[in-house]
């Protein structure tokens, strides 16, 4: 009976000299936790109070950074905990619920940016045309595939690999990612193609979209007057920045996932930590400072404080 509920367990081993910075990784991962849970979460009920926010560029940065919240969410409580116990383990039902709720968050906020990337464009290049096609019904049905196209899809994926052998119980990352597939006796040729493919629909060619629909706003405003030029460029900047710092947080996760037997274990933690810390908390920076209606209700919002 030990030896079965054992096998079920996997043990997290990606943490560094832990029992020395037990106590200074709970204190750090915390304060960065409720961080982005007051960050997000701010801009989110400004959004949501101020009908002057109830737009479709605001509508998607609500979206954006409600993802942002449900992401830290898959992380943080379940880390917290494990830094303050003795044994880093997690049942293997429960690594692949973490390993899809994460995966789902991640891909979701790509096409929600590709959401956005259209809005933008449709916005700037076709402005006449613009209440018409962002309209209320096309905004839903964005937000509504932005978050069940992925969910579908890496479900599949985890279904897959529910029913594979372990013959290994260690994962060395500190939760639960794609480097679960280490754990498995025999590499299973159907689920690396299917994450092949679900790695082209729902990442690539999302970022395909965003790249063609900022260069067609590029090359439209390049040939309009100079303050034309400067409110897109003013527009976009902020959705860039985001997409610069989601891709690299992105498929830098995935070299990690890659690299990691050749990593150290402190650099292998460093990384990690850089990867799912700042992500989240940098998205509602760059909104609150370089939207300039959000940093309106921000400074309103400080001097009634």
């Amino acid at each position: 009976m030990d030896v079965e509920l054992n096998v079920t367990l996997l043990t997290l081993g990606g943490f560094a000299e832990l029992h020395k910075y037990r106590y200074l990784y709970f204190v750090v991962i915390f304060t960065l936790y409720i961080l982005i849970l007051c960050c997000n979460s701010t801009i989110v009920c400004l959004i949501w109070t101020h009908k002057n926010l109830h737009e479709p560029m605001y509508i998607f940065i609500a979206a954006l950074l409600i993802n942002s919240v449900l992401y830290s969410m898959t992380i943080y409580p379940k880390l917290l905990s494990d830094v303050l116990s003795e044994k880093q383990t997690i049942s293997y039902p429960l690594c692949l619920f973490q390993g899809f709720s994460y995966y789902t968050s991640a891909v979701s906020e790509f096409l929600l940016l590709a959401a956005m990337a259209y809005d933008r464009y449709v916005s700037i290049c076709k402005p006449l045309q613009y209440p018409v096609i962002m309209n209320r019904i096309t905004i839903y049905v964005c937000l509504i595939l932005a978050w069940l196209v992925p969910a579908f899809e890496i479900a599949v994926s985890f279904v897959l690999y529910s029913n594979v052998k372990l013959c290994s119980f260690t994962l060395t990352g500190i939760f639960c990612n794609n480097s679960f597939y280490r754990l498995q006796c025999v590499p299973s040729v159907v689920i690396s193609i299917y994450g092949v493919v679900m790695l082209i629909n729902i990442a690539l060619l999302p970022m395909l979209f965003i790249l063609f629909s900022y260069i067609r706003i590029l090359r439209i405003s390049y040939n309009c007057c100079r303050e034309t030029r400067r409110k897109a460029l003013k527009t976009c900047l902020p959705h860039l920045l985001v997409l610069i710092n989601f891709s690299c947080f992105f498929f830098f996760d995935i070299i990690i996932v890659r690299l990691e037997s050749d990593l150290s274990n402190t650099l292998r933690l460093t990384l990690t930590f850089q990867s799912i810390l700042f992500h989240p908390l940098l998205n509602p920076i760059i909104y609150g400072l370089k939207m300039n209606e959000i940093f309106k209700h921000i400074k309103i919002l400080l001097c009634q404080v």
